[in-house]
């Protein structure tokens, strides 16, 4: 007792005290021992918990050696610890609540529309992490296609088409809308596998890289946004491309060099030739393949008419046009890829309003409203305009009749959607026949439907001749309910091919465009 009491001393320690707690320690121990308390508490009792964050806490058990006993979970479930994981368990270790900030303090009660605004801004700017689909590893035969030069991986492409597997039952492909959906399935596979498109970046704007997402024209410009935000098929190499965009828009030409009135597009050719030939003097890519691996995207009216003033434009360059029209020498079909015209009013919400009626409730038989321009439509009204009443066919829609159904719901409500063609060929009401699941009704000669050379038209669509106009409604009676019904169905399993997705998923609108330029250029290729 002596020598403790010195030592106190010593070090300025009230020896009294220090015996206080030595006893308190050692009473409080040995009642512990009677009792039935587990090991987690005791040791809880005798080292009181640490506040650590989620992440070191995950750390710290990660790091513990499974052979102790604090290792086992069971044993650590007590310990007040935050988030409690398994360590046999990876999801759990991934699965880490967020950490609370000890500094932040909880915003009062009251003014919750304010609070809630001022975390929505303090969130915004934080990067938003997309889970990728799991990486498979590259085969052997993918490795050598990808370090293969470009025509010898489409020369092989070509090749795997023409031996396609037959496909019994895709999840994802309804057979009966395709010419052959097992040609189809392996196409969009090898396409989805080798394609590379360079995206020349030469170009001011708006004419190049400013897309019109607007009206009756937004397919080349939603084509063109989507392409040059695309990742998985565009290449910075272009010694690796297999095909080579010209980003120009034609609606974008028109509102900037055509003189209102002067019904002159020559100034627009030339505008596009002087252009193709800056790529050809710039770049060796043009030269190498005489534009024939180029292609461009133009659904204005005057698209072909845009590349007149250039001979090899016009004869080697895939062009994917609204306005496919085999009577005017422009388009060649096989080689030129026919564009669908989607009619965009808010791009915002391009897949807003889609649907229609059961057939069940569809009561009108065929329906057309529109203005009255080109050779076919004033002959659908002279012979059926307020002619029958299962025939509404109308000239611009009548207020009379718009008050009481809309323009929209007349076509939600009719079986066939008719489509006559304008000044030119093409139609925006054959997409939108399919958006409101009505059957389209096409009545243009020469015309050449969307995506022809892989869809089957006759399996969705009537295709009338225009001599045939006066038997428009024996036509469309003669069609059994049988057949009328198949033809319904395969409008709605359609639809998807037809629809612009802000963020692009498989088969829709912008791969069906980018496979048959892909399925177009494999057609130029000559197996030796």
């Amino acid at each position: 007792m002596k020598e403790l009491r010195r030592w106190c001393r010593g070090y300025r320690i009230q020896w009294r005290k220090l015996f206080f707690v030595v006893a308190f320690i050692t009473t409080a121990g040995a009642v512990l021992q009677t009792c039935t308390l587990p090991y987690p508490l005791t040791m809880w009792f005798f080292f009181p918990p640490v506040t650590v964050s989620s992440y070191k806490a995950s750390v710290a058990m990660m790091q513990v050696n499974d052979t102790s006993p604090l290792a086992r979970p069971e044993k650590f479930s007590l310990v007040p610890f935050s988030p409690a994981v398994s360590l046999n368990s990876t999801v759990g270790l991934i699965q880490i609540p967020p950490v609370v900030e000890d500094d932040k303090k909880i915003p009062p009660r009251g003014n919750y529309e304010r609070i809630r605004t001022n975390i929505r801004k303090e969130t915004s700017d934080e990067p938003k992490v997309v889970h990728s689909p799991p990486r498979t590893v590259p085969s052997e035969r993918q490795r050598y296609l990808w370090s293969s030069p470009p025509d010898e991986a489409l020369l092989y492409a070509k090749k795997e088409i023409e031996h396609a597997p037959v496909v019994a039952d895709d999840p994802d492909l309804y057979a009966p809308l395709f010419r052959n959906v097992s040609i189809f399935k392996r196409s969009y596979e090898l396409m989805e596998s080798i394609l590379k498109v360079y995206t020349y970046k030469d170009g001011a704007r708006p004419i190049f890289h400013q897309p019109y997402l607007r009206g009756i024209y937004a397919s080349e410009g939603w084509f063109m946004k989507l392409m040059e935000e695309n990742r998985q098929f565009v290449t910075r190499d272009p010694s690796k491309a297999h095909l080579f965009y010209l980003p120009y828009s034609a609606r974008q030409l028109e509102i900037a060099l055509y003189v209102p009135n002067s019904h002159n597009m020559r100034t627009l050719s030339i505008f596009l030739r002087d252009y193709v030939n800056m790529i050809a003097a710039k770049y060796p890519f043009w030269n190498r393949t005489r534009g024939s691996d180029h292609f461009l995207v133009a659904c204005h009216d005057w698209g072909p008419y845009t590349v007149n003033e250039h001979e090899e434009l016009s004869k080697n360059t895939i062009k994917a046009l609204c306005n496919a029209d085999l009577s005017e020498g422009v388009f060649v079909a096989g080689k030129d890829v026919s564009l669908p015209e989607t009619t965009i009013r808010n791009p915002r919400r391009p897949l807003r309003g889609l649907g229609g009626k059961r057939v069940s409730q569809r009561s009108i038989l065929a329906f057309f409203a529109g203005n009255m321009h080109g050779r076919v439509r004033p002959i659908l009204l002279k012979y059926w305009g307020d002619k029958d009443e299962d025939m509404k066919i109308y000239g611009p829609l009548p207020n009379r009749v718009s008050r009481k159904m809309s323009y929209v719901q007349h076509m939600k409500s009719s079986r066939f959607c008719i489509c006559p063609m304008g000044y030119e060929v093409n139609s925006p009401r054959i997409v939108e026949a399919i958006y409101y699941e009505c059957v389209p009704v096409i009545i243009a000669d020469n015309f050449v439907p969307p995506f022809n050379e892989v869809l089957d038209w006759n399996a969705f669509s009537v295709i009338v001749a225009e001599k045939d106009i006066p038997s428009l409604k024996d036509i469309l009676l003669a069609i059994p309910m049988r057949r009328y019904l198949s033809m319904q169905k395969n409008v709605k399993m359609l639809q998807k091919h037809f629809l612009w997705n802000p963020r692009p998923i498989r088969y829709d609108l912008f791969h069906m465009i980018l496979h048959s330029l892909w399925f177009n250029r494999l057609n130029q290729i000559q197996i030796p």
